[in-house]
C-alpha cells in the first residue's frame, strides 16, 4: 500500500482515538508509524508532535470558546516544558533506537496501567484528591488559582517533566499534565482537561520547530499523517459522548499495553538475530 495513504489511515485512527479517549490518546501515533511505515521513533517522534500540536490546538480552541481554558496555568507550564523540549529532541536523535524503544514502551505501559485503574473507578467522586493541601487553589472571591511559591514549584515540575518527554518521545505530555493538575490543584476535571490540550498543543509546537530546525521532519509522511489525524479527532467528536465511558477507556488501556508489549517483543527479537 502506498506510504501516503498509509500515514493517512493511520493518522485517522490516532485522531479519532484522541477524540474518544482525550489525554494521551495520540501516544499511540509513534508506535503506529513505526510498526507500518519502518520509523524508527526519532524520526516518528517529530509527525507525532506536529500531529499533537495541530489537533491539541483545535480542542484547546474549542476548550477556551466555552472559558475552561486556565490559560495563565497553561502559559506558565507550556513556558517551562517548552524550554526543556529541545533537549528532548537533541537526545532523542543521539541515544540508540533500542534505548528509545524501550524507554517508550515502559511510558506506555505507565500509561496502560493508570487509563485501566482509573477507568475501574470512573463514576466515584475524586473531590478527595482535590482538598485543601493543593498546593494551587481557587481564590473563591476571583475564581482565579492563587499563585503561591508551592503552586509555582508544582506547575514549574509538571512543565518540566512534560517538555522533556514530549521531546524525547514525541508524546503530548497530557498524560503527565492531567494527574499533576489533578493533584497539585483543586480545579474542576473539564477545566483540567481543557488546560492540558493548550499545554500540550504549546509544547508540542516548541517540539515541532526544533524538529524543523535540525532536519528531523519528514514532510512527505508528517503532512498526510496529520491530515488523516485532524479528519479523525473531528469525526470522532461527534460520537464522543455517545461512546466514551469506563468500557472505552479499558479498551484503549488494552490497546496501549498490547503495543507496548509488542514494542517490547521486537527489541528482544532484534537482540536475539
Amino acid at each position: 500500500m502506498d506510504a501516503s495513504l498509509i500515514s493517512i489511515l493511520l493518522g485517522s485512527f490516532t485522531g479519532i482515538v484522541l477524540a474518544l479517549t482525550g489525554a494521551g490518546g495520540t501516544i499511540i501515533a509513534v508506535p503506529l508509524l513505526m510498526f507500518s511505515l519502518d520509523l524508527t521513533v526519532a524520526q516518528a517522534a517529530p509527525i507525532s508532535l506536529l500531529a499533537v500540536s495541530l489537533s491539541g490546538a483545535i480542542g484547546a480552541w474549542l476548550a477556551f470558546r466555552q472559558k475552561r481554558v486556565r490559560y495563565r496555568a497553561a502559559s506558565f507550564i507550556a513556558l517551562i516544558g517548552a524550554l526543556i523540549s529541545p533537549a528532548g529532541i537533541w537526545l532523542a536523535q543521539h541515544l540508540p533506537d533500542i534505548s528509545l524503544t524501550l524507554m517508550f514502551a515502559g511510558v506506555l505501559l505507565f500509561i496502560a496501567q493508570h487509563m485501566f485503574r482509573q477507568s475501574m473507578h470512573e463514576g466515584k467522586s475524586e473531590m478527595s484528591t482535590q482538598h485543601s493541601a493543593s498546593p494551587c487553589q481557587i481564590d473563591e472571591a476571583s475564581g482565579r488559582l492563587i499563585w503561591t511559591i508551592p503552586c509555582f514549584r508544582a506547575l514549574a515540575l509538571s512543565g518540566t517533566t512534560a517538555g522533556f518527554l514530549s521531546g524525547l518521545l514525541g508524546v503530548g505530555g497530557g498524560f503527565v499534565i492531567v494527574p499533576a493538575l489533578r493533584k497539585i490543584t483543586n480545579l474542576p476535571i473539564l477545566s483540567i482537561m481543557a488546560t492540558s490540550l493548550a499545554i500540550t498543543a504549546l509544547i508540542a509546537t516548541t517540539g515541532v520547530i526544533s524538529a524543523i530546525i535540525i532536519g528531523a521532519m519528514q514532510w512527505p509522511i508528517a503532512l498526510f499523517f496529520c491530515t488523516g489525524t485532524i479528519a479523525g479527532m473531528l469525526l470522532g467528536r461527534m460520537f464522543a459522548e455517545r461512546l466514551a465511558g469506563p468500557r472505552l477507556q479499558q479498551g484503549f488501556a488494552i490497546l496501549a499495553g498490547g503495543i507496548a508489549t509488542g514494542m517490547i517483543t521486537k527489541v528482544i527479537w532484534a537482540i536475539l538475530l
